[in-house]
């Protein structure tokens, strides 16, 4: 096949497209000095703040192990998920500090702020993340109160008399 497009100042003649990109943008790998990569992850009204470097696997949060701090099996599972979706499980070390909101909240923060360092350390695990949903953040917040109600949306019992 000799008419075939093979690079991009062959494909800018042959559309007649004069202002092609110089170059296919890739992503860097954004790490610190200490070979550390940081994100902060949020969900509900909790705000984590979440460092990656390659390690044994060992997830600290608040400066107590994931097994302490967040005690139910599922609150663990859902931080296993960014690791186990990007099949890197046991290859990074954690240190994360949550704040605000309870410990399910905190237990989404943390996951949204592995999957952002994970893909931050490494740009070639965005893919798989991205699919998963795990970069975006769940916005979904307690409703307001509202006056005249019992609760946001719940009205005080009717009297007829």
């Amino acid at each position: 096949m000799s008419d075939q497009i093979n690079t991009l100042e062959e494909l800018s003649a042959v559309a007649g497209i004069e202002a092609v990109a110089e170059e296919i943008v890739t992503r860097e790998p954004v790490r610190d000095e200490l070979g550390r990569s940081y994100a902060t992850g949020k969900r509900k009204d909790a705000v984590a703040r979440v460092w990656i470097k390659p390690g044994s696997g060992k997830v600290t949060v608040n400066g107590k192990d994931q097994d302490v701090y967040f005690a139910r099996p599922v609150l663990q599972l859902i931080l296993r998920q960014p690791f186990q979706i990007a099949g890197v499980e046991g290859e990074f070390d954690v240190v994360a500090t949550v704040k605000g909101g309870g410990l399910t909240g905190q237990a989404g923060a943390v996951k949204h702020g592995i999957s952002k360092a994970l893909q931050l350390y490494n740009p070639a695990l965005r893919g798989a993340l991205k699919a998963a949903g795990f970069l975006t953040r769940d916005s979904r917040v307690v409703e307001r109160k509202k006056y005249g109600k019992a609760k946001a949306r719940k009205s005080f019992q009717f009297s007829k008399r």
